[in-house]
């Protein structure tokens, strides 16, 4: 008897886990060069659960932490580390107002929407310097590598005891390697 309630506490908790989790993936990965940087553009895509959109509407801000990092590849020594920096996307939802506000860290500045289908498409989207040009060496190999994750929600006071359930909607993408010589 006592085995069984654990038996479906179990199965209650992993169906549970499972109706929130993401399937986050990186897409339309593009590498390319302005006149003095390495630039790139990629999209997130499946990062939005309906749960995580219902804490919005309700007022909870959500970020968005993009991992890239830029190596030089060796053929015998170690890859020699350029850069390696993080960027932030943040949603929050001024309900006073019915407006979405974005900020974005390689953008200066926030952006307001009423619009959520578009404030959601802002923060899934990345378009970035990575590195000046004079950084690099022509016929050199190169790895970009590209994260995306949700940061941890705070709530505040002890809301975390109660909302238990916020941990339930991270995500993290895997590792997205793209290769190159400049």
């Amino acid at each position: 008897m006592f085995s069984k309630f654990w038996q479906w506490l179990l199965l209650i908790l992993a169906t549970y886990n499972i109706s929130f989790a993401s399937n986050a993936i990186l897409k339309d990965i593009i590498v390319t060069t302005s006149h003095k940087e390495l630039l790139v553009y990629f999209t997130v895509e499946g990062c939005f659960t309906r749960k995580m959109e219902e804490a919005i509407l309700n007022g909870i801000p959500i970020t968005f932490t993009f991992d890239i990092v830029l190596e030089e590849r060796k053929t015998f020594w170690p890859d020699k580390k350029i850069v390696d920096f993080k960027i932030y996307h943040t949603i929050k939802y001024d309900q006073l107002k019915g407006v979405f506000i974005i900020e974005r860290s390689e953008k200066l500045g926030e952006i307001t929407s009423r619009d959520f289908i578009w404030a959601k498409k802002l923060m899934a989207e990345v378009e970035t310097a990575v590195a000046p040009l004079s950084s690099l060496k022509k016929g050199h190999k190169y790895k970009l590598s590209l994260k995306a994750k949700l940061k941890k929600v705070k709530l505040p006071l002890y809301l975390h005891y109660i909302f238990f359930f916020t941990s339930m909607w991270n995500f993290e993408t895997d590792w997205y390697k793209v290769n190159f010589v400049y």
